[in-house]
């Protein structure tokens, strides 16, 4: 079946041409910031550089498998797999507390198969599908996306263009001709439909190579990094590398982090159904959960850090209108190629932030609106302003949070508020079970 909703051009199911899916495919790979995680973690762990390029290298293997293995074989919608900045804060604790550079590796690797083994248990023992369903309302699904797009605007706008190194003034000026770069595509678009698939579909990709132009103009894109890096290189710190030691400490640590990473995918999950208006099955809900197990088991086996949806996708099928499986398919396999080709993974991790930044907040809204969307088709009750009003309350106090307060909390605490999504969904869930339906509650 090839229908779709009115702001797709082209659905899921729908197939085009390898040329378009190549290009397409590669636009999403560039607006995702899969190659963030492993560096932040190779600068806490104090790696080597030959250690931070292996984990980059594991990174996009894992990403490109994973979405692959994701859209064609088990979750089957379109999916793009990439490293969650949850388990970093777990990553280097149980590192250093399991020996560092003697066996502080092999202890992590081991404690993040075991929490891939056990999602794979929970799909195909049917477990997950009977918690979305008893514990996840649409209405409650639609809150859940809401808070996604607003939990990502602060790395949007502050890590990519406040926080990032230079010039403030420079940040911004970078960060708004990409957007507007961006904007002018998509209006074209709109106004010239024959000229659609060249402006509206391809804007974001047209919008970063605009920004790097700019970018190389003020001297802000540092192209001697792309010219030392090599062609090639095969992948060699993996688990064969590091080798693989389990310690109960470090697992129930995992055990954790990866309920965490469950809950932030299934957001991912519906934000992407409400995108593309394909209601996920039940055999979806767990096959999915079983092809998030596999795609984090092959970043461990290969040295990297565990893998989880990416929800910045579903706010690119939103602007291009395009999405089609094949175009992840293809994403998939820019992955890959990146995790060979030294060369382009370069380019790619030298694009500045600020240009990154401006796409990233008009994703981040986009993702937002879907979810709001989903809202508005319900008949509203008085209990869904709490429902939906207090998850998004807390999503604010978490992202103001000094971190000072957060620090003074217990680990496990620290893990869940590195992932405002999480705690969120845990908010919106147990209110949505604990508030009685009669219209006309008191306080």
């Amino acid at each position: 079946m090839t229908t779709h909703n009115k702001q797709l051009t082209i659905g899921p199911d729908e197939s085009i041409s390898n040329q378009e899916a190549g290009l397409l495919g590669l636009q999403h790979v560039l607006a995702m910031d899969v190659y963030v995680p492993p560096v932040i973690i190779a600068g806490l762990l104090a790696m080597s550089m030959g250690a931070k390029t292996g984990l980059i290298q594991a990174t996009f293997l894992a990403a490109g498998i994973g979405t692959i293995i994701q859209t064609k074989y088990f979750m089957k919608m379109p999916v793009s797999q990439g490293p969650s900045f949850v388990p970093i804060g777990a990553i280097a604790g149980v590192y250093f507390a399991s020996g560092a550079a003697n066996g502080g590796m092999a202890t992590v690797l081991g404690a993040s198969v075991i929490g891939a083994l056990i999602l794979i248990l929970l799909g195909l023992t049917g477990l997950f599908q009977k918690i979305i369903n008893s514990l996840v309302p649409q209405f409650v699904g639609g809150t859940i996306i809401t808070v996604v797009g607003l939990s990502l605007m602060p790395s949007a706008l502050g890590d990519n263009i406040f926080k990032a190194s230079g010039n403030v003034g420079d940040n911004l000026i970078l960060a708004i001709t990409t957007i507007a770069i961006l904007v002018a595509c998509v209006s074209l678009g709109i106004y010239f439909p024959k000229l659609q698939k060249l402006f509206k579909v391809s804007s974001i990709i047209i919008a970063l190579l605009g920004g790097t132009l700019l970018a190389t103009l003020m001297g802000k894109f540092d192209w001697s990094s792309v010219q030392s890096a090599s062609w090639f290189s095969l992948p060699h710190f993996t688990m064969l590398h590091y080798g693989i030691r389990f310690s109960g400490s470090a697992i129930l640590t995992f055990v954790i982090i990866y309920a965490v990473l469950m809950t932030e995918t299934t957001g991912t999950w519906f934000a992407m159904s409400a995108v593309t208006e394909t209601p996920i099955s039940k055999k979806q809900w767990n096959h999915g959960i079983i092809g998030e197990g596999l795609s984090c088991l092959i970043a461990a086996v290969l040295g990297g850090s565990p893998v989880t949806g990416y929800a910045t996708n579903a706010g690119i099928v939103s602007i291009t209108g395009v999405a089609s499986k094949k175009v992840f398919i293809s994403a998939g396999i820019w992955f890959i190629i990146f995790g060979f080709f030294n060369k382009l993974a370069a380019f790619l991790s030298a694009i500045p932030a600020p240009v990154i930044g401006g796409i990233f907040a008009i994703i981040c809204a986009t993702i937002m609106l879907n979810g709001l969307n989903v809202l508005r088709t319900r008949q509203q009750e008085e209990r869904d302003m709490y429902i939906i009003g207090i998850p998004i309350i807390i999503c604010i106090a978490i992202i103001i949070m000094p971190q000072s307060l957060v620090k003074a909390t217990p680990q496990i605490v620290q893990y869940l508020l590195g992932s405002p999504i999480s705690i969120c969904a845990i908010a919106a869930i147990v209110l949505n079970l604990i508030l009685p339906k009669d219209r006309n509650i008191t306080f």
